[in-house]
């Protein structure tokens, strides 16, 4: 079964072709600054892929545009669009409503757009996915796949925030993490990896990127997560702040006499990394400044993993205990340096960090040395590959409903 994968953002739309029986990507891309005079679609498998300035003025031409490279020109992926099976859409927000990934119907897309006041840059954008989808393939089955209902498992000790009980309740106001996907596939893949049970396992799995967050899973089932309402909650990020000291924002709101959407803008796009280093978001680029004496830089860098640190502890007193630290990310997998950071102190906890391991290149291994009582190991996630499957199962399900229904 060939799925094609749809990941819509505010001006984006991210895509994977997948034939999920031999996992095999057929094909992905890219279309970015949807909406603007200097769109760009990038397409293509490694050394094969292409990029080109083409007008996109929304998302449904986004998906023509998809389609179109799909089935046509030097990279063609398949011959018509009769092989895509099904299509899996991720979704961000699913609110209290969706504790799993279900088929789209309409009453899926209302409650998509319900919620997109708690994550207005992306349900509105997957519902544009959706949409055009739906115009170009109406026959083609399509599943909503959601970043937060992994989460629907947490107890409300976990999700409940310290405020009056009514405004909690009439606003929705709890934490629902992010994502959800990634953190469930890398638990799945680290109990793979270690031979293990899930269901036997105590696992704190980080998400460490641009954007990060952390999730302790006890026993397969997500019992604490670092991001809240919205991703802004928890660790420090390229350009979040994470948790912060709430009267903060009213107190440089007075200051600098900010609307609430400036203060908004402020905490999400102007803080994190590239607020206190002042050179950039991206890891690298800090890391490199840090390196030349930068002490903004260095600052940042220590901040960053000091802010990991910390969250693992919490975790571990929360489970009570943990056998294995999962990493992934853009940073999680690739900085040897910020992985030595975040362990290093941890050795009377049972966390010992095996130092060639970890400057080891290969991409699912252990970093932990084979005396430590806690497992270290980085697994390179695979979102797209995680919605792919729960779009065949629902599917498939779905056939085969329709094919007893037909038979009865």
């Amino acid at each position: 079964m060939n799925v094609l994968v749809i990941n819509a953002g505010s001006s984006s739309l991210k895509y994977q072709l997948i034939n999920v029986e031999t996992q095999e990507i057929l094909a992905k891309g890219l279309c970015d600054r949807v909406g603007s005079d200097e769109s760009t679609h990038k397409h293509g498998l490694d050394e094969n892929e292409m990029c080109i300035h083409t007008p996109i003025p929304d998302h449904d031409h986004a998906v023509a545009v998809v389609l179109e490279v799909l089935t046509s020109g030097p990279t063609k992926a398949i011959e018509s669009l009769d092989e895509i099976d099904a299509v899996g859409h991720r979704i961000v927000q699913g609110g209290k409503y969706f504790d799993r990934s279900v088929v789209i119907d309409e009453e899926v897309i209302r409650r998509i757009d319900e919620l997109a006041e708690l994550a207005p840059l992306h349900n509105k954008a997957a519902i544009m996915g959706i949409r055009g989808c739906q115009h170009y393939m109406p026959d083609v089955p399509m599943v909503a796949v959601f970043d937060t209902s992994f989460y629907q498992s947490l107890l409300p000790k976990a999700y409940m925030y310290p405020l009056p009980y009514e405004l909690c309740e009439k606003y929705a106001i709890r934490k629902y993490g992010a994502h959800g996907t990634s953190h469930r596939f890398i638990a799945e893949r680290a109990a793979d990896f270690l031979d293990e049970d899930i269901t036997d396992l105590k696992l704190i799995t980080c998400h460490l990127g641009n954007g990060c967050s952390i999730t302790a899973v006890d026993h397969g089932m997500a019992v604490d997560t670092s991001m809240g309402l919205t991703p802004l909650d928890g660790l420090m990020m390229g350009t979040r702040c994470g948790s912060i000291d709430p009267a903060i924002v009213t107190y440089v709101m007075e200051k600098e006499n900010l609307t609430p959407a400036e203060m908004n803008d402020l905490m999400n796009k102007q803080s994190g990394l590239l607020g206190v280093s002042g050179i950039s978001n991206d890891l690298r680029s800090v890391d490199a400044e840090a390196e030349k004496g930068n002490e903004r830089a260095l600052l940042a860098y220590e901040m960053y993993s000091n802010s990991v640190k910390k969250c693992i502890g919490q975790y571990i007193a929360v489970m009570g205990g943990v056998d294995c630290i999962v990493l992934t990310g853009g940073v999680g997998e690739n900085s040897a340096k910020m992985r030595r950071l975040i362990f290093a102190g941890m050795q009377t906890m049972g966390i010992v960090l095996d130092e060639a391991r970890n400057r080891e290149g290969s991409r699912e291994r252990q970093i932990s040395t084979d005396e430590s009582e806690v497992l270290i190991v980085v697994i390179p996630t695979d979102e797209e590959l995680m919605i792919a499957r729960d779009t065949y199962e629902l599917v498939h399900d779905l056939i085969d409903d329709y094919a007893f229904a037909e038979v009865w």
